[in-house]
């Protein structure tokens, strides 16, 4: 049996408010919430938040923690400590591991993983191919948090590029849909012109011009064409392009059937970076212009892009600085400062905090209709991070958590912190390390 725990003394920022308030969590869930709430007893423990900004953990809905077969880059353990330390409470994990999540039985193991190693609350997508129709179609959607269609080739090599399976795909599926848009065709004749012109001695700056806006644009539009078609719950990860951003609805989450997410390294990278981070930043869809960038931002503040989210695709530091532009992989480490980034968003861009958490928990919860999480409520799971604002020292390359052991936001000092994160009523980072406790539990659904 858990014992008690009292948060006092927290500003606590929560459905559009934010309010002085204490919090009292048994057994792992949030008790009451109270202006002042007397110690029950001596067995409590009680965290004294000093006014620091107290807030429903992030709920990350794009994660790859590379296991199985790639733990030389990470697996849930490692990177599930990364991430409970950039305040992530809940992780949502992709298929394009080895082998490739594409069956229940598969799916199942992971799970089984995570019940042994995992900080964090987690689930996992079912991979699409080509031809797994079948297991699609059997899938409980109470018992995963969605179906995962790459239509443009990436890590993994799980490309669905036939239209019929992409049809069968989006008429059946009994969950959402989240996409991956890239038009590979486009992708391809793009990489040929390339290459007649420079051989395997491809500038990264090409990437953009390769992993093009309209390789981009045309899938979305197909995968959007597809969702109104059939009826479909479709998700659209990482915008990366101003058309994208600029053809969502802004109507509220309740209303859509086609939601998107914006990646914290959409929001603080663009072409401009190439420069300096070289393959440290280089990812599918590539980073574009700074009018890109800008326009992600303005769609979140507006409303037609829902969530945040990371896209946490570790790759040893040897492969991103050892490979030419064929060879490099495409992915970034940054779980362990997403919420620290996102927070820019209120000096940077002039969001609330209100706006914030709607962005990385309420609304991440909404979409997903994830079961007791996402929000500070008496009887909900208490999934909590403590926040705190100041001038911080640069990040350092001896700070990572992530088994790959580098960030690309190293060099970088952000204006908030994670003082504590707490999972089911457990603290696993204290603002300095992290208190090993595995209690991440499956995430349950309301489907």
């Amino acid at each position: 049996m858990q014992k008690s725990f009292l948060i006092s003394n927290a500003q606590l920022v929560n459905e559009g408010v934010q309010f002085a308030s204490d919090v009292l969590i048994k057994n792992g869930r949030i008790d009451k919430i109270a202006r002042q709430i007397t110690c029950p007893d001596a067995n409590t423990v009680v965290l004294d938040a000093a006014g620091k900004w107290l807030l429903p953990g992030m709920i990350d809905d794009q994660v790859h923690f590379r296991e199985p077969g790639l733990t030389s880059k990470g697996d849930i353990h490692s990177e599930s400590r990364a991430a409970v330390a950039g305040g992530i409470t809940s992780f949502m994990e992709m298929p394009n591991t080895d082998p490739l999540t594409v069956t229940s039985e598969r799916l199942e193991e992971k799970f089984v993983i995570a019940e042994n190693s995992s900080l964090a609350n987690y689930s996992f997508y079912l991979g699409a191919t080509n031809d797994n129709l079948e297991e699609i179609c059997k899938l409980d959607p109470n018992s995963a948090c969605g179906i995962k269609i790459f239509m443009g080739a990436s890590t993994g090599n799980m490309l669905v590029d036939k239209l019929q399976s992409l049809h069968d795909i989006f008429a059946n599926a009994p969950c959402i849909v989240a996409t991956h848009c890239e038009d590979n065709p486009t992708i391809a004749r793009n990489l040929e012109q390339a290459t007649a012109r420079w051989g395997r001695d491809i500038p990264l700056q090409q990437h953009p011009l390769i992993r093009s806006r309209e390789a981009c644009i045309k899938s979305t539009a197909l995968a959007t064409s597809l969702a109104r078609k059939y009826g479909t719950q479709l998700h659209i990860l990482h915008i990366s392009t101003l058309e994208e951003a600029n053809g969502f609805s802004d109507l509220p989450m309740a209303e859509k059937n086609i939601t998107a997410e914006a990646c914290v390294h959409f929001l603080h990278f663009d072409e401009s970076d190439y420069p300096r981070l070289g393959n440290l930043i280089k990812c599918n869809p590539a980073l574009k212009t700074s009018a890109d960038r800008q326009a992600i931002i303005a769609a979140l503040r507006d409303g037609r892009i829902d969530v945040i989210a990371t896209d946490h695709a570790p790759h040893t530091l040897a492969e991103k600085q050892d490979g030419d532009y064929f060879t490099a992989p495409a992915g970034l480490s940054l779980v362990q400062w997403a919420m620290p980034a996102a927070l820019e968003l209120i000096p940077n861009e002039g969001f609330s905090i209100e706006q914030i958490v709607n962005l990385t928990s309420h609304k991440v919860a909404q979409r997903f209709a994830v079961k007791e999480r996402g929000y500070i409520r008496e009887d909900y799971w208490a999934d909590l991070i403590l926040v705190d604002s100041g001038n911080f020292p640069q990040i350092e390359r001896d700070q990572v958590l992530s088994r790959c052991g580098w960030s690309p936001f190293e060099g970088k000092s952000f204006m908030h912190r994670i003082a504590s994160t707490i999972v089911n009523g457990n603290i696993v980072w204290d603002g300095q390390q992290i208190i090993e406790h595995h209690g991440g539990q499956r995430l349950q659904f309301n489907r």
